[in-house]
């Protein structure tokens, strides 16, 4: 492989692993229960309220630095992504909600070693379709986000990835101050001619009740691991993807008012790129996502 092919090739490369890790870290703040532990009486069951006409904002800001190693030299990039959503309740269907979103504004900015490689996301800009949420969390159907796409190095990417594990999930059960529940969350990606899996486990803590933004809020904290697995081919080369990601997300949840308020959250991942092809090689890359998504609005 000559250097501009493995450059071109890297910046295709880093692009979707971008778009990778900010799935993984939105993943770690969206923990599906797999069963809380028993509470006292006096424990609270956290739901998700949505009454019809109800209108949710919220503003989302990831900065991801990814840095590789080919051969000795290391290269870096840094991508930043923002994004403002607006959630609007349309009533239930069934036991769930029927939820209509729309992208109001979204960005994604990447520099690398040959400079800017961002994508054109104004197709996606104003784009709207309707999500079923469950009252504790769970993503029921984001289908109509498949079609909603821009365009990367590596290919179309859908929004849709990001919605599916965009609201943390709820216990399931009563919770009070102290209580811990496991859980655990499988995702599958596709981008272009690359497939991912991710694998995780996680620990949520309630740890405290706080007043933020003017309501009493569940203060949870849950930290993850995993795996991240995957196979590609990019200009003619053959890749597999094996690694390992930790993080850990501070998320607040009304408690009266059945709404998420705002989540921190940073994912480490280190992943090792096997590249087969007329050359051979082996690509350690360590990425490390920091986000913020808040309430802006209600």
């Amino acid at each position: 492989m000559t250097r501009r092919a493995y450059l071109s090739g890297r910046m295709a490369l880093t692009a979707y692993l971008v778009s990778l890790v900010w799935l993984a870290g939105c993943a770690a703040r969206s923990t599906a229960p797999a069963g809380a532990t028993a509470a006292a009486p006096a424990g609270t069951l956290l739901e998700y309220k949505m009454p019809a006409g109800r209108v949710l904002r919220y503003q989302d800001a990831t900065e991801v630095r990814e840095v590789t190693d080919v051969m000795g030299m290391t290269n870096e990039s840094r991508s930043t992504l923002a994004s403002s959503l607006s959630f609007r309740a349309k009533g239930r269907k069934g036991t769930d909600h029927l939820v209509g979103v729309t992208i109001d504004d979204l960005t994604l900015t990447i520099t690398g070693p040959r400079g800017d490689n961002s994508p054109d996301t104004k197709p996606v800009k104003g784009r709207s379709f309707d999500m079923v949420l469950s009252p504790l969390g769970t993503e029921v159907d984001v289908s109509g986000a498949e079609a909603i796409t821009y365009q990367l190095v590596s290919g179309p990417r859908s929004v849709a990835p990001g919605f599916k594990v965009f609201f943390p999930d709820l216990a399931g059960k009563p919770v009070k101050v102290g209580d811990t529940w496991p859980s655990s969350f499988v995702i599958e990606d596709e981008g272009g001619a690359t497939h991912m899996r991710i694998e995780a486990q996680t620990v949520n803590t309630f740890e405290a009740v706080e007043t933020v933004e003017g309501m009493e809020c569940a203060r949870i904290v849950s930290k993850s691991t995993g795996t991240i697995s995957g196979t590609g081919s990019q200009q003619g080369l053959d890749l597999v993807f094996a690694g390992s990601l930790k993080g850990t997300d501070v998320w607040h949840f009304a408690v009266k008012e059945g709404i998420y308020v705002r989540s921190t959250s940073e994912t480490v991942s280190e992943i090792t790129i096997t590249v087969s092809g007329p050359q051979s090689m082996t690509i350690p890359a360590t990425q490390t996502r920091k986000s913020e998504v808040k309430l802006a609005a209600r």
